[in-house]
């Protein structure tokens, strides 16, 4: 945590600013190992205070032993100008993707208690831009997470079968998560079959699945607090020549920005990499979305793997590579691993296989 705070701290003082709030969940398990539901950090160059409600003190004096605690109630005004006591701060950051403007409403009103005049500074990415480069604890315990979703996605794919619903399959994938050691799913599990699998985010239905159709299944498993996130596009019975084409497109577009990227590269060049060979194929209308995201404590975090992406790829970031085609009315292919940089090249974590349907 010390080397957390430390780049922290070097980042406050580049923005000029005395200190930072820092309310968004996984910034505040990041810096201070406490993964309560509730809380605020207010980090300065001097003190790391932590401030949670009754239900969770306990809890935040055994994660996160650095900090000071302070027991707060619901109404800003009673405990906010406490929090900033004596420290001389009179630009304080605060997380403003993150804060509503409720709240910072009521932040406002509360420094009216103050003495000494405090301005309240947006700030966005600071914290999440230590998170995108990995330690190495950080690293193994995606990689475990990434192993368990490996498996429950291969102990429950050969049994898939034409009658069965989405639903089912996404209960069976996400009881098999936590047999094989997951915390949780990282994410909300995705099955969807036929034209349900053209949506990229489409939620399990009733809807039975069909033989000779896609079938997209997005799943991650949680460990130790951390995520990881794979993609497998099958075809329950026999796979017609639309499938067997687009099918073959992705794997080649994924397989392709898997070998191209290298240490360096920005997230808009690996991502115009995989989507060139889309465009060749002539599905370039059909991949809407961006290659790849960044993971780790969240499902979805820095780097950013897409157009206008300037974020570059370095050692120890942990990203996913997932282009895919969408066709309205027939449905949709998407293949995921996720990934890491280590010596400046790709290595895939996601081991689970990928059907070729030639």
């Amino acid at each position: 945590m010390n080397r957390r705070l430390s780049g922290l701290r070097r980042g406050l003082a580049a923005k000029k600013i005395d200190g930072l709030l820092i309310s968004q969940p996984e910034n505040r398990h990041y810096l201070s190992g406490f993964d309560g539901s509730a809380g605020y950090l207010l980090i300065t160059t001097g003190r790391a205070v932590l401030a949670t409600d009754f239900r969770y003190t306990e809890q935040a004096g055994l994660q996160a032993p650095d900090y000071r605690v302070l027991k707060i109630t619901g109404n800003a005004a009673d405990w906010f100008p406490g929090l900033l006591g004596d420290a001389g701060i009179k630009r304080l950051g605060f997380e403003a993707g993150d804060i509503t403007v409720e709240t910072y409403r009521q932040l406002k009103n509360a420094l009216k208690k103050k003495p000494v005049a405090v301005k309240l500074v947006p700030v966005m990415g600071l914290v999440e831009s230590l998170r995108a480069v990995k330690e190495p604890g950080e690293i193994e315990l995606i990689r475990k997470a990434a192993a368990i979703t490996d498996l429950a996605f291969e102990g429950v794919a050969p049994t898939i079968k034409a009658g069965m619903t989405e639903r089912q399959v996404a209960w069976e994938l996400e009881k098999c998560l936590r047999e094989n050691g997951g915390q949780a799913a990282a994410f909300e599990i995705i099955v969807a079959a036929g034209p349900n699998s053209a949506r990229p985010h489409a939620r399990p239905s009733e809807r039975v699945i069909r033989e000779g159709e896609p079938v997209v299944i997005d799943m991650g498993a949680r460990y130790g607090g951390y995520a990881s996130d794979l993609t497998r596009t099958i075809c329950v019975g026999a796979a017609d020549d639309t499938f067997k084409k687009v099918y073959a497109t992705v794997l080649d577009a994924q397989m392709g920005a898997i070998d191209i990227i290298i240490g360096g590269m920005t997230g808009q060049r690996a991502d115009a990499a995989s989507r060139e060979v889309i465009n060749r194929a002539g599905y370039g209308e059909a991949f809407g979305h961006s290659l790849g995201h960044g993971v780790g404590l969240a499902a979805h975090e820095a780097p950013r793997l897409g157009p206008g992406s300037k974020e570059k790829l370095a050692d120890g970031m942990v990203f996913t590579v997932e282009p895919g085609i969408y066709l309205p009315g027939w449905g949709g292919v998407r293949i995921e691993d996720t990934v890491m940089m280590e010596n400046g090249r790709v290595v895939t974590l996601s081991k689970a296989r990928k059907v070729r349907y030639d």
